[in-house]
């Protein structure tokens, strides 16, 4: 499946939540994150993700998920900052 995801949390978390994303998907910009992933993939990066996050501290993650790729045509505006290499 191919997956659109995307956090906003306390910047205590902010690292934890990127290495995590960055071990299964792309970082697009930001905390923007995009890939193939499997279903297995994809249902071990969100129990992570939900280890980090905290509700009360108002953390979210949000993730869409896309069967295939048939209709998918991505655009970018700008600088691509998901075909840069980045090192942590």
């Amino acid at each position: 499946m191919f997956v659109i995801l995307f956090y906003d949390v306390n910047e205590k978390r902010c690292n934890k939540a990127l290495k995590t994303c960055r071990k299964y998907l792309q970082w697009v910009q930001n905390s923007v994150f995009e890939g193939e992933i499997t279903e297995a993939g994809y249902e071990k990066m969100i129990f992570e993700l939900q280890s980090i996050i905290k509700k009360e501290d108002n953390d979210s993650v949000v993730a869409y998920k896309f069967r295939h790729m048939k209709y998918y045509d991505r655009k970018v505006y700008g600088i691509d900052k998901k075909g840069e290499t980045q090192f942590l």
